[in-house]
Order: C-alpha cells, then structure tokens, then sequence
C-alpha cells in the first residue's frame, strides 16, 4: 500500500506547507491554507505521458527565426486578442463570469476551425445534449468532436489516438486525475491537471484552451500558478445581462497584452462589433452638461470612449463615486483642479462614469475628467464634436501621452472639430477638419473651455 502523508497547500498561490498556519509564508494571503492528501507513489511522472516525443537540448544559434504560424479561429475580433490568431502548442486559458459567453465563443470558434482542423471539444460540465442545443440555437452544422469526461487520463488515451489539432477543456476546475488524491476542483486537482495538459500540448504542438472558473472578486479560481503556466490568459469583462462583452488579453506571449476584442451577444451567439468607439458613444441629439469624448488607447487599438461627470451639491460628507475609473486617481485630480485650476469641489457630490461599461486605466482620462468636472459644475456645455486626452500633473502641467498621432487620426476619422491637447503631443502637420488646441497648462485648458462654450 503506498504511503500517503498530509500537505497544506495555498488555494491562491499554490504553495505547499508542511503544517497549517493563518497565513501563507509565500503569498501572505489569510485563511488559504487547505489540507491535502497526497500520495508518495504517484510523485513520478504520469504514467500517461511517459511515451511522449522526447525533449531535445538545442543551441541559442541553431534556431533560426520564423514567422510563427497562425491558425484562425475564424473571428477576426478574437483572432487581434490572440496577437493574430492560434499558435500551434500554445495553451490559452479562458475566464469570466458564469453565463458571459465563454462557452459559447469556444464554440463558435471550434465551429469555423474543424472545417479544415480536427476539434475535439471536452464538456466536463454539460452533457453531450446540451452541448448539442447550444450548438442548434447558434446554427452551427459543422461535426465538431465532442465528448463528456472529466477523467484526464483518459482524455489523453483518447487525444493520443485522435490527434486533434485544437483541444478545448470546458472546464479544467472539473478534471480529475489519478495522481492526485483530492477533491475536484481543489488547488492540487487543478495544477496537476493543467500541468499534465500543458505537457502533452508542449510536446505534441496541440492547441489547447481551457475555460476556467472566476472567484467572486473575478480573478480565476484555483491556484495562481495556473495563468503562469499558459501563454495567454483572456477575461471576459462586462455585464452577464448586458449585450456587449469585451475581451481583454492579460498576458500574451505572442501579441500584445491588454488588447482587446468587443463583442455583441444576440439570439445566435456572439457577434463582432469591428467598430467600437460606435457603441462606447452615447446617442443623444443635444448635449448636455458633464458629458464629453476622450481617446484611450487598448494596446494597438484607439478607442472613442464618452465620459459623464455629475456635480451636485453635498448633504453631510461629500461623496466620490467613480464606475469605470480608479476612484483613488479621482481624490488627486479633484485636488489638482482646485490648486491649478481654482474649481473647489469640497461641498460637493462627484461622481464619474465611463459610457459602456469599459474600465480606463490611462492617466490620459485627467485632462477629460476634469474639464467634465468643470462642465457639470458650471453648468456648460461641451460641444459633440469636441475631444480631449492628457495626463496632468501634481504641478498642474498638461503632459504628452504615447501615440497621439493615432488617437487624433482616430478623432478625425469620426468627424470631430475640436482637440485638446498636450503641447508637446501637436502634430507636425495640420490635420484636415480637426483643429488641434495644444495647452502646456490646466489652466489653459479650462479657459479655451469658458471661452468657447
């Protein structure tokens, strides 16, 4: 009988402990530790994967430097996350929100890639039937592999001998394997699982994509050496009751991270919306105060996003509420634009929201939040065709973002008259119907904005 012995192991990072402690030595993380029974006899490699291609040791110089294929998933939106599409053995794991669309998406793709590629498609969580009526509702009528099994070895056995060219794991929190004696769904079922996964893609150049459980504050369940071991982690962002769901790349070892992909749900899936800024823009025929564009940039992509500020006079403690913008980052603009711009706001009820549901993280969003700020406050209106962009400092200065050039071309391209912004971001020729206002200072910015509205 093989001897067992106990091990406390960090749902978060992994990490195994001798002993149960409150906190975790590596991650510092409270109340994670969980017990572990695990079995002395199984810590050799899997049996499995013992008649794999071999691993070969290679010289730096002898590998010649290629243009990495790419396969399509057939979705061009998804194919500019991926960094221009699926490499073969690269391992993408795939989270969001239960009922975002995860499933779904994988399907449609899996759809369009078996029409010249074998997919093999592995539902752990649905049976073959509703896997089936999925499939029915999206008019999908291509043969797509399909099989119900969580036990990993035999989904290896099977996938040794059908040699599939894509293989999707739906989900890998339901795997189970013989060399690991705990729960499904514990930290030691999942590593060791996407381990052995991982290995048989690397070494047979497999694509493989596994859908993976999000945790209440939305980072992906299980242990945090899960998103190191893959090559691309996607989250699904947005509201599982909305119509819009947006694709973000985290990490990326052959495109860009933090692309991202938009896409509308509808009675047939998932469909691309290849114009963005459209839909991040509200519709309204007369502007209204507090409302105004800016240009953020998502990795390659410039986006036309509207912004809303809303000024109201305070009852007791005044409150700053930001959705979509880091609130923190809106306490030190609000202090900036009393300082340098002489706009007191301690009486007063802020509260920030960016149109569609996106999350704006650049600090080229100070310029438009506080000129919206002002907007809301002294009741003036922006006109429609105005937009903004640049990050100011604690001294009130107006400094120069990265790839103006195309968030103006991207203004231009969607018919605005007015842009303010950096000095040190004018460009070298004059722009045809855009009429660029650069300011060195807050202050500069706010009074064109008095001026001329």
């Amino acid at each position: 009988m093989a001897k067992t012995k106990l091990e406390f192991v960090c749902r978060e990072c992994g990490s195994t402990h001798p002993q149960w402690a409150g906190q975790c030595l590596e991650c510092q993380a409270w109340n994670t530790l969980e017990e572990m029974v695990v079995s002395r006899a199984n810590a050799s490699k899997p049996e499995i994967l013992q008649d794999l291609p071999p691993s070969k040791v290679q010289k730096l110089s002898d590998i010649k430097s290629e243009n990495t294929a790419r396969l399509t998933t057939g979705l061009s939106e998804l194919d500019r996350t991926l960094g221009g599409g699926l490499v073969d053995g690269s391992v993408i794991l795939i989270g969001g929100d239960p009922g975002i669309g995860k499933s779904t998406l994988i399907l449609q793709a899996m759809a369009a890639i078996n029409k010249e590629h074998t997919a093999l498609y592995i539902s752990g969580e649905e049976s073959a039937q509703q896997v089936s009526e999925r499939a029915v509702r999206l008019d999908i009528k291509e043969d797509v592999l399909l099989l119900n099994e969580t036990h990993l070895e035999k989904i290896i056995k099977l996938a040794k001998d059908l040699k599939p060219k894509v293989i999707v794991i739906d989900s890998i929190q339901t795997m189970v394997t013989d060399g690991s004696t705990s729960a499904p769904g514990s930290v030691t079922q999942v590593r060791d699982c996407a381990a052995q996964l991982t290995q048989y893609a690397k070494q047979t150049n497999t694509i493989l994509l596994m859908i993976g459980h999000v945790t209440k504050g939305g980072a992906l369940a299980g242990p945090r050496i899960l998103e190191h071991m893959v090559d691309c982690v996607l989250y699904f962002e947005g509201d599982a009751g909305g119509r819009y769901r947006i694709i973000r790349a985290v990490k990326n070892r052959f495109g860009a991270v933090n692309e991202i992909s938009v896409f509308a749900m509808s009675e047939t899936g998932l469909k691309q919306v290849e114009n963005p800024s459209a839909i991040f823009l509200s519709n309204q025929a007369t502007p209204l105060p507090g409302s105004m564009v800016m240009v953020v940039r998502e990795a390659t992509r410039p986006l036309l996003i509207e912004l809303q500020a809303l000024v109201d006079q305070s009852i007791g403690n005044p409150r700053r509420v930001s959705v979509g913008l880091d609130q923190n980052r809106l306490a030190l603009q609000l202090a900036i634009l009393h300082k340098h711009g002489g706009i007191a706001t301690f009486d007063q009820d802020v509260f920030m929201n960016v149109v569609g549901g996106v999350k704006v993280n650049e600090t080229a969003s100070d310029l438009v939040v506080m000129l919206t700020i002002m907007s809301s406050l002294r009741d003036k209106v922006i006109p429609k065709d105005w937009i903004a962009f640049g990050e100011v400092g604690l001294t009130g200065e107006v400094r120069p973002v990265y790839n103006a050039s195309e968030r103006l071309a991207e203004a231009q391209k969607h018919g605005f008259k007015i842009a303010i912004i950096p000095k040190a971001n004018t460009p070298k020729k004059p722009m045809k119907g855009l009429k660029v206002v650069p300011v060195e200072y807050l202050y500069q910015a706010l009074q064109y904005m008095s001026e001329n509205t």
